[in-house]
Protein backbone atom coordinates (compact mmCIF):
# COMPACT_ATOMS: atom_id res chain seq x y z
CA UNK A 1 0.00 0.00 0.00
CA UNK A 2 2.86 2.39 -0.33
CA UNK A 3 2.90 5.05 -2.48
CA UNK A 4 -0.18 4.71 -4.75
CA UNK A 5 0.15 7.08 -7.10
CA UNK A 6 3.61 6.30 -8.02
CA UNK A 7 4.65 4.07 -10.61
CA UNK A 8 5.09 0.19 -10.08
CA UNK A 9 8.38 0.22 -12.05
CA UNK A 10 9.68 2.66 -9.21
CA UNK A 11 8.14 0.67 -6.04
CA UNK A 12 4.58 2.51 -6.06
CA UNK A 13 1.28 1.09 -6.48
CA UNK A 14 0.61 2.25 -9.95
CA UNK A 15 -2.58 3.29 -9.42
CA UNK A 16 -5.07 5.11 -11.60
CA UNK A 17 -6.70 8.52 -10.56
CA UNK A 18 -9.81 6.44 -10.04
CA UNK A 19 -8.33 3.57 -8.13
CA UNK A 20 -7.09 6.59 -5.63
CA UNK A 21 -9.89 8.18 -4.63
CA UNK A 22 -11.03 4.93 -3.45
CA UNK A 23 -7.86 4.35 -1.44
CA UNK A 24 -7.22 7.98 -0.50
CA UNK A 25 -10.47 8.26 1.24
CA UNK A 26 -10.02 5.40 3.45
CA UNK A 27 -6.71 6.14 4.16
CA UNK A 28 -7.76 9.70 5.45
CA UNK A 29 -10.25 8.17 8.08
CA UNK A 30 -7.49 8.17 10.02
CA UNK A 31 -5.84 11.57 10.04
CA UNK A 32 -2.27 9.46 9.78
CA UNK A 33 -3.24 8.08 7.02
CA UNK A 34 -1.67 9.94 3.83
CA UNK A 35 1.41 10.08 5.66
CA UNK A 36 1.60 6.68 6.50
CA UNK A 37 1.13 4.85 3.03
CA UNK A 38 2.96 8.80 1.01
CA UNK A 39 -0.08 10.07 -0.17
CA UNK A 40 -0.27 13.45 1.57
CA UNK A 41 0.12 16.75 -0.13
CA UNK A 42 2.64 17.84 -1.26
CA UNK A 43 4.31 14.71 -2.02
CA UNK A 44 1.74 13.19 -3.90
CA UNK A 45 1.10 15.55 -6.08
CA UNK A 46 4.69 16.20 -6.96
CA UNK A 47 5.63 12.33 -6.85
CA UNK A 48 2.88 12.37 -9.88
CA UNK A 49 3.61 15.33 -11.89
CA UNK A 50 7.25 14.11 -11.60
CA UNK A 51 6.12 10.91 -12.90
CA UNK A 52 4.56 12.24 -15.60
CA UNK A 53 6.61 14.94 -17.05
CA UNK A 54 10.23 14.90 -15.27
CA UNK A 55 12.68 12.58 -17.78
CA UNK A 56 14.47 9.14 -16.33
CA UNK A 57 17.45 10.91 -15.15
CA UNK A 58 15.66 13.70 -13.44
CA UNK A 59 13.29 11.15 -12.05
CA UNK A 60 16.26 8.82 -10.67
CA UNK A 61 17.35 12.22 -8.80
CA UNK A 62 14.34 13.99 -7.66
CA UNK A 63 11.57 11.82 -8.43
CA UNK A 64 13.17 7.99 -6.54
CA UNK A 65 13.93 9.62 -3.45
CA UNK A 66 10.58 11.35 -2.32
CA UNK A 67 8.85 7.45 -3.66
CA UNK A 68 11.20 5.96 -1.37
CA UNK A 69 10.12 7.88 1.47
CA UNK A 70 13.90 8.97 2.19
CA UNK A 71 13.31 13.15 1.42
CA UNK A 72 10.18 15.12 1.31
CA UNK A 73 9.33 17.55 -0.98
CA UNK A 74 7.22 21.09 -1.64
CA UNK A 75 5.79 23.01 -4.76
CA UNK A 76 6.76 26.33 -4.80
CA UNK A 77 4.18 28.50 -6.57
CA UNK A 78 2.33 31.08 -4.55
CA UNK A 79 4.02 35.03 -3.83
CA UNK A 80 3.41 37.20 -1.79
CA UNK A 81 1.39 40.87 -3.35
CA UNK A 82 1.96 42.04 -5.81
CA UNK A 83 2.69 38.64 -7.17
CA UNK A 84 1.29 35.32 -8.27
CA UNK A 85 -1.45 33.64 -5.86
CA UNK A 86 -4.89 32.41 -8.01
CA UNK A 87 -3.69 34.25 -11.20
CA UNK A 88 -0.29 32.32 -11.83
CA UNK A 89 -0.08 35.75 -14.94
CA UNK A 90 1.28 37.63 -12.02
CA UNK A 91 4.19 35.65 -10.45
CA UNK A 92 6.95 37.90 -10.46
CA UNK A 93 10.05 35.33 -9.05
CA UNK A 94 12.18 35.70 -11.85
CA UNK A 95 14.77 33.09 -13.51
CA UNK A 96 17.46 34.33 -16.05
CA UNK A 97 19.70 32.37 -17.94
CA UNK A 98 23.34 32.74 -17.92
CA UNK A 99 24.62 30.25 -20.22
CA UNK A 100 24.03 26.69 -18.82
CA UNK A 101 23.07 28.01 -15.20
CA UNK A 102 19.02 30.03 -14.28
CA UNK A 103 19.78 32.80 -11.56
CA UNK A 104 16.63 32.95 -9.37
CA UNK A 105 15.25 35.90 -7.69
CA UNK A 106 12.43 37.08 -5.93
CA UNK A 107 9.98 35.63 -3.06
CA UNK A 108 7.41 32.78 -2.63
CA UNK A 109 5.11 32.39 0.61
CA UNK A 110 2.46 30.14 1.96
CA UNK A 111 4.73 27.16 0.49
CA UNK A 112 3.89 24.05 2.42
CA UNK A 113 6.24 21.51 3.87
CA UNK A 114 9.08 23.73 3.04
CA UNK A 115 10.51 23.32 6.39
CA UNK A 116 10.95 19.68 5.99
CA UNK A 117 11.58 19.40 2.36
CA UNK A 118 14.81 18.63 0.69
CA UNK A 119 13.64 18.54 -3.15
CA UNK A 120 11.53 21.61 -4.81
CA UNK A 121 9.69 22.20 -7.83
CA UNK A 122 9.98 26.02 -8.52
CA UNK A 123 7.75 27.71 -10.69
CA UNK A 124 9.62 31.28 -12.12
CA UNK A 125 9.24 33.96 -14.46
CA UNK A 126 11.10 33.67 -17.92
CA UNK A 127 9.83 35.79 -19.82
CA UNK A 128 10.42 39.45 -19.04
CA UNK A 129 7.49 40.65 -21.02
CA UNK A 130 4.39 41.73 -18.63
CA UNK A 131 1.80 41.06 -21.16
CA UNK A 132 2.87 37.02 -22.12
CA UNK A 133 0.93 35.00 -20.09
CA UNK A 134 0.82 31.74 -21.51
CA UNK A 135 4.44 31.09 -22.03
CA UNK A 136 6.16 33.17 -19.62
CA UNK A 137 7.03 30.63 -16.62
CA UNK A 138 9.32 27.43 -16.64
CA UNK A 139 9.34 25.05 -13.79
CA UNK A 140 12.73 24.25 -12.12
CA UNK A 141 14.15 21.65 -9.91
CA UNK A 142 16.15 22.30 -7.05
CA UNK A 143 17.94 20.65 -3.55
CA UNK A 144 18.01 22.49 -0.42
CA UNK A 145 20.93 22.31 0.32
CA UNK A 146 22.22 24.35 -2.63
CA UNK A 147 22.54 28.53 -1.84
CA UNK A 148 21.26 31.37 -2.94
CA UNK A 149 18.13 30.75 -1.26
CA UNK A 150 16.46 31.07 2.42
CA UNK A 151 13.26 30.27 4.31
CA UNK A 152 12.35 33.69 5.86
CA UNK A 153 9.52 32.34 8.38
CA UNK A 154 7.67 29.67 9.28
CA UNK A 155 4.38 31.22 9.15
CA UNK A 156 1.88 30.01 11.90
CA UNK A 157 -1.71 28.95 11.06
CA UNK A 158 -5.30 28.38 12.44
CA UNK A 159 -5.12 24.81 11.00
CA UNK A 160 -3.22 22.05 12.36
CA UNK A 161 0.30 22.04 11.35
CA UNK A 162 2.00 19.85 8.79
CA UNK A 163 5.09 18.32 8.26
CA UNK A 164 7.81 21.36 7.24
CA UNK A 165 4.23 23.90 8.25
CA UNK A 166 3.88 26.65 5.53
CA UNK A 167 6.52 28.81 4.88
CA UNK A 168 8.20 31.82 3.13
CA UNK A 169 10.71 31.67 0.92
CA UNK A 170 13.40 34.08 -0.60
CA UNK A 171 15.29 33.73 -3.17
CA UNK A 172 18.62 36.03 -3.85
CA UNK A 173 20.80 34.55 -6.97
CA UNK A 174 19.80 30.65 -6.17
CA UNK A 175 21.31 29.26 -9.16
CA UNK A 176 19.95 25.68 -10.63
CA UNK A 177 21.83 24.73 -13.74
CA UNK A 178 19.90 23.85 -16.88
CA UNK A 179 19.67 20.13 -16.78
CA UNK A 180 16.91 20.38 -13.79
CA UNK A 181 14.26 22.52 -16.19
CA UNK A 182 11.38 20.50 -15.78
CA UNK A 183 10.08 20.40 -19.35
CA UNK A 184 10.61 23.06 -22.13
CA UNK A 185 11.70 27.16 -20.81
CA UNK A 186 7.96 28.34 -21.22
CA UNK A 187 6.14 25.48 -20.12
CA UNK A 188 5.93 26.57 -16.27
CA UNK A 189 1.91 26.71 -17.08
CA UNK A 190 1.41 23.80 -18.08
CA UNK A 191 3.34 21.64 -15.43
CA UNK A 192 1.09 23.93 -13.26
CA UNK A 193 -1.92 22.79 -14.35
CA UNK A 194 -0.97 19.11 -14.98
CA UNK A 195 -0.16 19.09 -11.25
CA UNK A 196 -3.07 20.69 -9.64
CA UNK A 197 -5.77 19.49 -11.49
CA UNK A 198 -5.27 16.01 -9.87
CA UNK A 199 -4.01 17.32 -6.94
CA UNK A 200 -6.89 19.26 -6.17
CA UNK A 201 -9.03 16.10 -6.75
CA UNK A 202 -6.94 13.96 -4.59
CA UNK A 203 -7.43 16.63 -1.75
CA UNK A 204 -10.98 15.54 -2.18
CA UNK A 205 -10.26 12.06 -1.95
CA UNK A 206 -9.14 12.68 1.45
CA UNK A 207 -11.39 15.43 2.70
CA UNK A 208 -13.92 12.86 2.40
CA UNK A 209 -12.39 10.35 4.25
CA UNK A 210 -12.39 13.21 7.01
CA UNK A 211 -15.98 14.02 6.68
CA UNK A 212 -17.12 10.26 6.83
CA UNK A 213 -14.44 9.82 9.98
CA UNK A 214 -16.42 13.04 11.43
CA UNK A 215 -19.62 11.72 10.83
CA UNK A 216 -18.87 8.21 12.46
CA UNK A 217 -17.84 10.28 15.76
CA UNK A 218 -20.89 11.80 15.83
CA UNK A 219 -23.58 9.21 15.26
CA UNK A 220 -21.38 7.28 18.04
CA UNK A 221 -21.73 9.87 20.28
CA UNK A 222 -25.76 10.21 19.58
CA UNK A 223 -26.52 6.61 19.58
CA UNK A 224 -25.35 6.39 23.26
CA UNK A 225 -25.83 10.01 24.67
CA UNK A 226 -29.35 10.74 26.15
CA UNK A 227 -31.28 13.69 27.10
CA UNK A 228 -34.76 14.13 28.61
CA UNK A 229 -35.53 10.60 28.35
CA UNK A 230 -34.59 9.96 24.49
CA UNK A 231 -31.60 8.73 22.61
CA UNK A 232 -30.45 11.60 20.77
CA UNK A 233 -30.33 9.82 17.54
CA UNK A 234 -33.86 9.14 18.16
CA UNK A 235 -34.53 13.41 17.57
CA UNK A 236 -35.74 14.01 14.61
CA UNK A 237 -34.09 17.70 14.44
CA UNK A 238 -30.63 15.03 14.81
CA UNK A 239 -31.39 12.76 12.35
CA UNK A 240 -32.57 15.55 9.83
CA UNK A 241 -28.62 16.95 10.38
CA UNK A 242 -26.92 13.60 9.95
CA UNK A 243 -28.98 12.53 6.71
CA UNK A 244 -27.53 16.10 5.14
CA UNK A 245 -24.40 15.08 5.68
CA UNK A 246 -24.60 11.71 4.51
CA UNK A 247 -26.29 12.93 1.10
CA UNK A 248 -23.58 15.64 0.71
CA UNK A 249 -20.72 13.12 1.09
CA UNK A 250 -22.42 11.00 -1.15
CA UNK A 251 -23.16 13.73 -3.81
CA UNK A 252 -19.31 14.25 -3.56
CA UNK A 253 -17.77 10.70 -3.91
CA UNK A 254 -19.45 10.92 -6.85
CA UNK A 255 -18.67 13.96 -8.34
CA UNK A 256 -15.00 13.10 -7.30
CA UNK A 257 -14.92 9.58 -8.74
CA UNK A 258 -16.64 11.51 -12.32
CA UNK A 259 -13.47 13.39 -12.24
CA UNK A 260 -10.80 10.94 -11.76
CA UNK A 261 -12.77 9.17 -14.35
CA UNK A 262 -11.81 11.55 -17.12
CA UNK A 263 -8.40 12.40 -15.73
CA UNK A 264 -7.96 8.66 -16.27
CA UNK A 265 -9.48 9.41 -19.88
CA UNK A 266 -6.93 12.30 -20.64
CA UNK A 267 -8.89 14.83 -19.96
CA UNK A 268 -7.91 18.31 -18.07
CA UNK A 269 -11.40 18.02 -16.45
CA UNK A 270 -11.19 21.19 -15.27
CA UNK A 271 -14.72 21.76 -14.65
CA UNK A 272 -15.54 18.46 -13.48
CA UNK A 273 -12.03 19.27 -10.46
CA UNK A 274 -13.90 22.44 -10.00
CA UNK A 275 -17.06 21.15 -8.87
CA UNK A 276 -15.93 18.11 -6.93
CA UNK A 277 -13.50 20.99 -4.91
CA UNK A 278 -15.95 23.16 -4.66
CA UNK A 279 -18.58 20.69 -3.07
CA UNK A 280 -16.33 18.95 -1.13
CA UNK A 281 -14.62 21.62 0.59
CA UNK A 282 -18.35 22.66 1.80
CA UNK A 283 -19.14 19.24 2.86
CA UNK A 284 -15.41 19.11 5.03
CA UNK A 285 -16.90 22.10 7.25
CA UNK A 286 -20.24 20.99 7.11
CA UNK A 287 -19.22 17.55 8.56
CA UNK A 288 -16.49 18.70 10.85
CA UNK A 289 -19.13 21.59 12.39
CA UNK A 290 -22.29 19.50 12.13
CA UNK A 291 -20.79 16.96 14.22
CA UNK A 292 -19.09 19.44 16.77
CA UNK A 293 -22.85 20.41 17.23
CA UNK A 294 -24.26 16.99 17.85
CA UNK A 295 -21.19 16.11 20.48
CA UNK A 296 -21.57 19.36 22.63
CA UNK A 297 -18.82 20.16 24.61
CA UNK A 298 -16.57 16.90 23.98
CA UNK A 299 -16.39 17.77 20.44
CA UNK A 300 -15.58 21.17 20.97
CA UNK A 301 -12.97 19.98 23.10
CA UNK A 302 -9.61 18.04 22.08
CA UNK A 303 -11.31 14.62 23.47
CA UNK A 304 -12.28 13.42 20.00
CA UNK A 305 -10.67 14.07 16.83
CA UNK A 306 -13.39 16.80 15.89
CA UNK A 307 -11.60 20.08 16.63
CA UNK A 308 -8.80 18.87 14.79
CA UNK A 309 -10.38 18.47 11.76
CA UNK A 310 -12.80 21.41 11.98
CA UNK A 311 -9.58 24.03 12.07
CA UNK A 312 -7.98 21.93 8.93
CA UNK A 313 -11.47 21.36 6.69
CA UNK A 314 -11.68 25.85 6.77
CA UNK A 315 -8.64 26.01 4.51
CA UNK A 316 -10.20 23.88 2.19
CA UNK A 317 -11.90 26.71 0.53
CA UNK A 318 -8.75 28.53 -0.06
CA UNK A 319 -6.00 26.00 -1.01
CA UNK A 320 -5.56 25.13 -4.99
CA UNK A 321 -7.81 28.16 -5.92
CA UNK A 322 -10.17 29.44 -3.76
CA UNK A 323 -13.45 28.65 -4.24
CA UNK A 324 -14.52 31.93 -5.87
CA UNK A 325 -11.84 30.76 -8.60
CA UNK A 326 -13.74 27.37 -8.98
CA UNK A 327 -17.24 29.25 -9.65
CA UNK A 328 -15.28 31.57 -11.92
CA UNK A 329 -14.28 28.49 -13.86
CA UNK A 330 -18.15 26.62 -13.62
CA UNK A 331 -19.46 30.09 -14.91
CA UNK A 332 -16.69 30.34 -18.33
CA UNK A 333 -17.66 26.95 -19.10
CA UNK A 334 -21.49 27.10 -18.94
CA UNK A 335 -21.29 30.32 -21.12
CA UNK A 336 -19.18 28.33 -23.58
CA UNK A 337 -20.53 25.20 -23.59
CA UNK A 338 -24.35 25.75 -22.53
CA UNK A 339 -26.16 22.76 -22.23
CA UNK A 340 -23.30 20.43 -23.14
CA UNK A 341 -21.86 21.56 -19.83
CA UNK A 342 -24.23 18.67 -18.76
CA UNK A 343 -22.58 15.93 -20.99
CA UNK A 344 -22.16 12.75 -19.76
CA UNK A 345 -18.64 12.81 -21.41
CA UNK A 346 -18.96 9.15 -22.19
Amino acid sequence: LWSPQAPAARGGMGLSVTGRAVMYEEANRSIFGPVVFNCAAPDDGNIDVLARLATPAQQDEWLQPIIDGKVRSAFVMTEPAPGGGSDPGMIGTRAERQGDVWRVHGRKWFITGAAEAAHFILIARTDPNPEEKRRHLTAFLFHRDQPGWEIVRRIGIMGPEEHGGHCELAFEGLEIPDGARLLNVGDGLKVTQIRLGTARLTHCMRWLGLAKRAMSVAQDYVDAREGFGVRLAQRESVRLMLGKVAHDIQVGRLLTMQAAWKLDQGDFARKEVSMAKLHVADTLHTAADTAIQLCGAKGYSRDTVLEWIYRYARQARLVDGASEVHRMVLADAYARERDDFWSWGA
